[in-house]
């Protein structure tokens, strides 16, 4: 392998490998480096994991009410061990694709920990494997001269043209007393606990890892609670979006607490042989009330991964936590550029792949062939959950006159014979256009049905046109054109 490049990656998630591919392609000589798994967090701690516990889930949920259906079961249960060996064999399915994609596009994989040095230079560290290790022999020789063989062989240093990070995000635990105790966890933490479901789970959060875990684990019949800081869940969502889930949270049992600040936990009693009680303290109309639990989970979101990236007297400017790049995507160093959840916004896999592919047409000085003003955004609760475009606030603060359209999913065919629960279609329309500017979707497959919205939005349909098109029955794609009539 030859030490230079046309263009270097600092990560290999959605944004760095689908950046990768499209910069080979393209006639370059890349190179991607990872310091964890190939795939990043969205394949092996987010996205794709997370929803494949949720889809057993849904399952095991859904079997339990068989009898309304006309079927049967005997001895229904789960297996969470077996349900974690499925995610693995998935996870690794889709790692070994990105791998052949590497491969077949000639594209370098690099696994350690990168550091910029300069503008055009990055140290790797690596792990060393036994094999590679000073054996006893070779310390005999001398402890300077076995540090220095130890050195050559777990750092080097890449030149590259362009350096492009794609670092992602990492979870994160707020300054909260109590916070580093067992069974307090991230996300990350919990997805890794293969052979146990905790049974009572507390969880700091209602945003969109919030409501998700607290659907899968009420799923399996665990007691679930949610502590929420702002006064309302998913707070960046449509507020009918929000208070639709809660009366389908309430209605499953779940328990959730808005404007409730958490102060602290603590660890009491004995639960089993060598574990505590959870409690959770928290702060709510001015009154301190608590929740126990077995486990613990913070959902509050997710912090740039910058740590280590930068080597010494090496800057980048950044905001409070992202990196700051211009409309190219270009850093304060004109060689470097940045992507993902590292430059903060929106944190969605499918947004910083998109942005994959336009920094390297950027680079290649050619035109964006994707437009990223218009970003789909879902949650794989039950019933699915996805938006795209303006609210009716955000029309209005943007001076836009607009009105809205919905759609109840009770009247839908198809959300009857599915047992949906409650739901609705709703779309946004400006006054003085007719046209759609606007979709949220709470209802059965709302994340497929958002990418029509998608289209409808950047193509200017109007009301009429959206009403105008024939969709097949019985399906969910139906409420589009009953929303766009009514």
């Amino acid at each position: 392998m030859e030490n230079a490049y046309d263009l270097l990656i600092i990560g290999a998630g959605p944004g760095g490998y689908i950046a990768a591919v499209k910069a080979a392609q393209s006639g370059m000589k890349v190179a991607v480096v990872e310091q964890s798994q190939i795939g990043g967090t969205c394949l092996n701690r987010g996205c794709i994991p997370t929803k494949t516990l949720m889809h057993a889930a849904d399952l095991y949920q859904e079997a339990q009410n068989f009898s309304a259906i006309g079927l049967k079961t005997e001895e229904l249960a789960y297996d969470i061990s077996a349900m974690h060996r499925r995610k693995e064999e998935i996870l690794d399915k889709q790692r070994k694709g990105i791998e052949y994609l590497f491969k077949s596009n000639k594209i370098d994989y690099i696994a350690g920990r990168a550091a910029i040095i300069g503008e055009h230079l990055v140290r790797i560290n690596q792990e060393q494997s036994k094999d590679q290790r000073p054996d006893a022999s070779q310390k005999r020789t001398g402890e300077k001269q076995c540090e220095e063989l130890s050195q050559q062989r777990t750092q080097m240093e890449i030149q590259s043209d362009k350096i492009l990070i794609a670092t992602g995000g990492k979870t994160f635990k707020p300054n909260i007393p109590g916070i580093d105790l067992p069974d307090v966890l991230t996300s990350d933490e919990l997805l890794a606990t293969t052979d146990r479901v905790y049974k009572r789970l507390v969880i700091i959060g209602g945003g969109v890892i919030g409501v998700e875990f607290a659907m899968l684990y009420n799923a399996l019949d665990c007691e679930v609670t949610i502590i929420e800081a702002m006064d309302r869940i998913l707070p960046a969502m449509d507020s009918e979006i929000s208070q639709n889930l809660m009366a389908v949270l309430k209605k499953r049992g779940i328990k959730v607490h808005t404007s409730a600040k958490v102060t602290q936990i603590i660890a009491q009693g004995a639960v089993e042989a060598d574990k505590k009680e959870l409690t959770c303290l928290f702060k709510k109309g001015g009154k301190e009330e608590s929740a126990s639990a077995d486990g613990i989970l913070v959902a509050i979101g997710r912090k740039p991964n910058t740590d280590g990236l930068l080597g010494e007297g090496m800057l980048l400017d950044m905001g409070k936590g992202p990196l700051l790049v211009d409309e190219t995507f270009r850093t304060s160093v004109k060689s470097v550029y940045a992507i993902g959840d590292v430059i903060g916004g929106m944190q969605l896999a499918h947004l910083a792949s998109a942005q994959g592919i336009c920094v390297v047409e950027h680079m290649l000085g050619s035109k964006p062939s994707i437009d990223l003003s218009l970003i789909p955004s879902c949650v794989y609760t039950n019933p699915e959950i996805a938006t795209v475009g303006l609210t009716i606030e955000e029309a209005t603060l943007k001076g836009i006159k607009a009105y809205s359209s919905k759609y109840q999913t009770l009247a839908n065919a198809k959300s009857v014979i599915d047992q949906q629960d409650r739901g609705f279609v709703k779309l946004i329309f400006e006054e003085e256009t007719d046209r759609i500017i606007g979709a949220h979707l709470m209802c059965g497959r709302a994340t497929d049905l958002i990418s029509e919205l998608t289209l409808a939005i950047a193509t200017k349909t109007t009301r009429s046109q959206l009403a105008s098109r024939i969709r097949p029955h019985p399906t969910y794609s139906e409420m589009i054109t009953e929303a766009a009539k009514i």
